[in-house]
């Protein structure tokens, strides 16, 4: 289905996905990169923390359950230079290049999770963000939720293994980081757009591509994008042994 659409792409786009654990950001963020891949254009798949070797370092020591000393603060650091460190290195020159780059947690994560879950000044985190992402913001994010309370997430997330630091934080944190994406969410409904993954992956695909279409009107085309080729984008994490 490859086309040459992606190669008029002037400039460069950054999506991100966001959501507690186990919402569905890593599968739906793989369905939508595979879909733009087949029309051309240049991807670049990251996550946060991570995507470089420091950023995986860094996330390694800030996910690490062993690390339960770590204060509130160093937390947001660690986050931050991580996060510094892909800025730098990945996505401003995938930017520059014309690439639509797609992240798995960006600075959202940082406020809901810093800010609503561990109950740091958020004017604070505000500027740490600023300065990491270096005037990068995003062009769409797409908020995703289980539809359930906390629980249901976690439960998917550490079904097949072990909880890391974050998500050993309890339901009531991670609660409250909900609540903190929901808020966000109604701050900027232009720019985050909320999928409730409560139903298949392929229905649920469906909708993260409607929430993608006025930057990609293809996606809201059913002669194009059609519900088999969605279901068979499916078909194809999941071959790979990917939920």
């Amino acid at each position: 289905m490859a086309t040459s659409e992606g190669s008029r792409a002037s400039e460069g786009m950054l999506i991100t996905f966001e959501g507690g654990d186990g919402a569905g950001k890593s599968t739906h963020l793989y369905l939508v990169g595979e879909a733009l891949r087949d029309h051309g254009y240049d991807i670049e798949c990251l996550r946060d923390p991570g995507g470089t070797i420091i950023g995986e370092q860094l996330r390694k020591t800030v996910l690490d359950p062993g690390n339960y000393l770590m204060s509130e603060t160093c937390e947001l650091l660690v986050y931050e230079a991580a996060r510094a460190q892909l800025v730098f290195q990945v996505i401003k020159p995938a930017l520059a290049r014309g690439a639509i780059v797609l992240c798995d947690r960006f600075i959202d994560s940082t406020i809901a999770y810093q800010a609503f879950g561990r109950g740091l000044d958020i004017a604070y985190i505000e500027r740490t963000n600023d300065f990491a992402c270096q005037g990068i913001v995003p062009n769409r994010t797409i908020l995703m939720l289980t539809g359930g309370d906390a629980g249901v997430g976690l439960d998917r997330a550490t079904k097949d293994k072990h909880a890391d630091r974050l998500e050993m934080a309890g339901n009531d944190f991670h609660e409250r980081v909900n609540a903190g994406y929901l808020k966000l969410a109604q701050s900027d409904p232009a720019r985050i757009r909320v999928v409730v993954s409560n139903e298949s992956k392929a229905a649920t695909a469906r909708k993260v591509f409607d929430e993608l279409s006025d930057l990609f009107p293809w996606m809201a085309d059913r002669s194009c994008c059609t519900d088999q080729y969605v279901r068979e984008l499916v078909q194809r994490r999941e071959s790979r042994g990917r939920g």
